[in-house]
């Protein structure tokens, strides 16, 4: 296992092609849907919704337009519009083609900034006939985002439509790059001791991206004679005609360089928006002291860090690709950008709110992270420098650090049509607007991705745990070991179109031959013969059952986590570990469940363990799962539940958590907590108002059940409803790392469960 002083392994995570389909075909097609936000359970529902209740709206927006943002979506809706001329790195493959990618885009901005998003394919190559089909769709939205359009095209539609329409017109190829480089340029520069008038830069890539790169570094004060633009035929410079166009000629510059040789001599900082391998070694070890080398070509950037660090030991280095430090990824950007233009009802996106947007973020590199970004490093907190200039997607922070920035730029221009009274209201407001359980699954992950493990995946020979092998080791997330007979395991692979013969990662043990199975039969002899059990039964549990011979390989070393229960109810298969495992000394075996309900995290427990616990198990449990707050990266306010709440009404049961409470402040804790209380006093912050002394600072994010059926029935029929999502139970207090997944578990729990046992939340 690596220690934290380890090094920290890299591995670039891959996606197979048919993992990709399978994700964009499985339940229903595609990544997003359309979900109603009022009631419509009833007849009077549906009169207010529709007729007659709707003629009341529709006549106050034809009085006044402005209406419009209270009584409709449109303050919150974006659409991401494209005709697929210029789709990913893959060239012009048509509007519908790109469909996949928008959907991917409104998914990121609902994610990140919850910002609801359609996406709008327009089949029209011509600029003017895609303008004419997006103008007039200014009623409906509240922005535009433009995506994957070709230049120069794309700077004809973008520049006429944001002359056309009174919203928010964004072409994110070109400005959502440029902002998150610029940002990063900008600590890379003060890193090395620069001075931006005087730094020289050459940009390779005369595309949208290049440009609005160009055009917002020089509004940031780069001087124009010290930028060198070069495209596929040299560089730009003041009087060329080949390759020429308007806004290539904007950039031109008085100089003898011909060629991207000629320009990186003496060069201090490289912005690559070109092609795999366009910057050499040379060129690199041409640069001025302290290069600072940007190489955002996707998905092989223009220059490795390996490459650029093998040259020279000083230079710092930026890529777009998540494995690399100083990742330069657009989610960094336009969700928040968009969020901040909507909350002022923006006329546009100017040029002083993407400044604006770049001081934010990099201001925010420079602070110190907090805990739930520094869970995902594990013993190497990151910090303001060199491998660190660009703040990480999933922090938190970003959330209500970008649009109050952009929001206040839009008001100093006069584009904001409603402006912000209260700006610490509104950050507290974004606050609660996003959407935890993906920002603490994606920390999990990147903490497994840099110390990857080995996980046994025990019912190996079933599809859907194949599926979740695959998918762990293209993730870079460490072995998956599966535990079946290989001709079997082979055999459902090849039904199921799975190539795992000669994948690196993958591995199969077969519990029947393999040669440690002496020595766990030994293990788990020593651990039951005095509860009944023969040499030769434990021999069987050993060749015959998974969950055993799974078990014994993480008891004694040979792995360091488990995953199981696709086939067997979680009882039995708890049982099946617990003869291999203990409880880890000095704790409480529990199960904690994630529920994730309008983006805000709740932890409940227990949820698997403890059928009617104790006072003094009642506080047992609440401080183990306040350690699974912890180590998730949040910080613990424990409601230990009843029917009543501080007193009322009394009952025997209430007596219990009550006493649970006692019990704690005895112990000195050093987390919040308190009870007995009802579980919408210990969620809703205006019912918890009217209880002044309670101890909670804010809502509860951690519900200890006074009993399990009452923590098993809630989470269950939050996940049967729909509405909430559910993860768990997770075991909480096991000695050594084991998860169970629910009976039937699709691949993707199966993959969420692995990584979390490889990350150990139970402890």
């Amino acid at each position: 296992m690596a220690k934290p002083d380890d090094k920290p392994k890299r591995t670039r995570p891959t996606i197979s092609d048919q993992e990709a389909l399978q994700f964009h075909q499985a339940g229903r097609p595609g990544k997003i849907e359309i979900v109603a936000t009022k009631p419509m359970a009833t007849q009077r529902d549906l009169s207010l919704a529709y007729s007659p209740g709707v003629a009341v709206p529709v006549l106050a927006i034809a009085e006044d337009a402005s209406r419009a943002y209270d009584y409709t979506a449109k303050g919150n809706l974006v659409a991401v519009i494209s005709n697929g001329t210029a789709i990913l790195g893959l060239g012009n493959l048509g509007a519908l083609a790109s469909k996949p990618v928008m959907e991917g885009k409104a998914v990121l901005f609902k994610r990140f900034a919850d910002v609801d998003s359609i996406d709008i394919e327009v089949d029209a190559e011509d600029p003017q006939k895609f303008i004419d089909a997006v103008r007039y769709l200014g009623p409906s939205f509240g922005g535009i985002n433009l995506e994957d359009i070709k230049a120069p095209e794309c700077f004809i539609i973008e520049e006429k439509l944001r002359e056309l329409m009174d919203i928010p017109v964004f072409h994110d190829d070109q400005h959502g790059t440029a902002i998150i480089a610029t940002a990063g340029i900008l600590n890379a520069i003060q890193l090395t001791g620069r001075d931006i008038k005087t730094t020289r830069l050459v940009c390779n890539g005369a595309g949208a991206a290049g440009i609005a790169c160009l055009e917002l570094i020089k509004a940031m004060g780069f001087a124009p004679e010290n930028v060198l633009l070069c495209d596929t035929k040299g560089v730009v410079w003041r009087g060329r005609t080949e390759g020429m166009n308007q806004w290539k000629s904007a950039h031109a510059t008085e100089t003898s360089a011909r060629t991207l040789e000629d320009a990186m001599q003496g060069a201090d900082v490289f912005f690559g928006l070109s092609a795999k391998g366009a910057l050499s070694a040379e060129m690199v070890r041409a640069m001025a002291p302290n290069p600072i080398i940007f190489a955002m070509a996707n998905p092989d950037p223009e220059i490795t860090p390996e490459e650029a660090h093998a040259v020279r030991d000083d230079v710092i280095i930026a890529t777009g690709r998540s494995d690399y430090p100083n990742q330069v990824n657009n989610v960094l950007g336009f969700p928040y950008i968009f969020r901040g233009a909507l909350d002022v009802r923006a006329t546009t996106i100017n040029m002083e709110m993407k400044i604006a947007a770049a001081l934010a973020l990099a201001k925010l590199a420079q602070e110190d992270v907090p805990d739930e970004v520094a869970a995902a490093y594990q013993g190497a907190r990151p910090r303001f420098g060199r491998e660190y200039i660009i703040p990480v997607p999933f922090d938190p922070r970003l959330i209500h650090t970008i649009p109050p920035a952009v929001a206040q730029a839009a008001m100093d221009t006069g584009v904001a049509r409603r402006p912000i009274v209260d700006m610490n209201a509104y950050k507290a407001q974004l606050s609660a607007r996003r959407d935890p359980i993906a920002g603490t699954l994606q920390r999990t992950i990147e903490r497994v991705r840099r110390y990857p493990k080995r996980v046994v995946f025990a019912e190996g020979e079933e599809e859907q745990v194949i599926r979740a092998a695959v998918s762990f080791v293209n993730q870079g997330l460490g072995t998956a070991i599966l535990v079946g007979r290989e001709d079997r395991i082979f055999e459902t692979a090849a039904f199921a179109g799975i190539d795992i013969e000669a994948r690196d990662g993958i591995e199969i043990r077969n519990a029947r031959l393999s040669h440690r199975n002496s020595a766990y039969a030994q293990y788990l002899y020593d651990r039951l013969q005095r509860k009944g059990y023969l040499f030769r039964d434990c021999q069987r549990m050993i060749n015959q059952d998974r969950n055993h011979f799974g078990a014994a390989m993480v008891a004694l070393g040979d792995a360091d986590a488990m995953v199981t229960g696709v086939t067997r109810n979680f009882s039995i298969a708890l049982s099946d570990v617990r003869n291999v495992i203990d409880t880890r000394p000095g704790h409480k075996l529990i199960g904690v469940s994630l529920v994730v309900a309008r983006g805000r995290t709740v932890i409940v427990a227990d949820t698997a363990i403890t059928e009617m616990p104790t006072a003094s198990e009642i506080a047992e449990i609440a401080t183990e799962a306040a350690g699974v707050a912890r180590r998730l990266g949040y910080e613990p306010r424990v409601a230990m539940l009843a029917f009543s709440t501080f007193g009322h009404p009394p009952g025997e049961r209430s007596a219990k958590v009550i006493e649970a409470v006692r019990i704690l402040d005895q112990r000195r804790v050093d987390f919040e907590y308190d009870g007995e209380m009802a579980a919408d006093v210990a969620l809703n912050k205006e019912l918890m108002a009217q209880y002044p002394f309670c101890r909670l600072s804010d809502t509860a994010n951690v519900l200890v059940m006074p009993a399990f059926h009452s923590a098993s029935i809630s989470t269950k029929m939050l996940q049967a409803l729909g509405g909430s999502t559910v993860i768990g139970p997770l075991l909480v207090g096991l000695d050594k790392a084991v998860q169970i997944v629910p009976l039937g578990a699709k691949d993707s729990d199966i993959v969420n469960m692995a990584a979390l046992a490889a990350f150990n939340v139970g402890g």
